[in-house]
């Protein structure tokens, strides 16, 4: 099975920097879910994370991460070092070469460009350096904040996936957006 390459430096474009997660990243994750009540959900989580819980998922990230399972990317500000956001990298298919991100920001930066250009840094060297050939995001159907920072990084909308998902035991809809290395359908 392909591994997921560590980023030998910090990946950048000049407006956001991704860098692998890290331990010290912690404190600031803790505290965006306290200033947003409801990023849990957005996550598919049932509750907020521990700090412990932080700290296990953490702790087996190398390991992960060598596997080809999956990789969690923080993102920053130029020039800061303080986690401002983070994109995971998650149900890595190396059969048929595709992944599924999500992302998120603390509520002090969104609106701003730094999710769409962190999206796009990171599905770029995941289509080019991992090379995968398709990385998708699914979301709520009415999340029009995702919807629009996802089209702003390249995806494309494909469409709604009826009852996708069991939310607090009922099934939901979820919109599926995609990119790919040519922008369009496979070869």
């Amino acid at each position: 099975m392909p591994r997921i390459p560590a980023p030998t430096e910090p990946l950048s474009d000049g407006r956001v920097t991704l860098r692998l997660s890290a331990e010290r990243d912690i404190p600031e994750i803790l505290i965006a879910y306290q200033d947003d009540p409801g990023l849990h959900l957005r996550l598919g989580e049932d509750q907020p994370p521990s700090g412990a819980e932080l700290g296990r998922r953490e702790e087996g990230a190398a390991t992960e991460r060598a596997a080809g399972a999956q990789l969690t990317l923080t993102i920053l500000e130029p020039g800061s070092d303080v986690c401002r956001g983070q994109i995971n990298v998650d149900e890595v298919d190396w059969d048929n070469q595709r992944a599924q991100l999500a992302i998120w920001l603390v509520p002090q930066v969104r609106r701003r460009g730094l999710g769409s250009a962190a999206l796009a840094l990171a599905s770029q060297w995941l289509l080019d350096v991992c090379e995968l050939e398709r990385v998708q995001l699914i979301t709520a159907p009415d999340n029009e904040p995702m919807i629009r920072t996802a089209h702003a990084a390249g995806y494309e909308h494909e469409g709604v996936l009826r009852g996708y998902v069991k939310l607090r035991g009922r099934r939901a809809d979820a919109a599926i957006l995609s990119l790919l290395p040519s922008g369009g359908a496979g070869d």
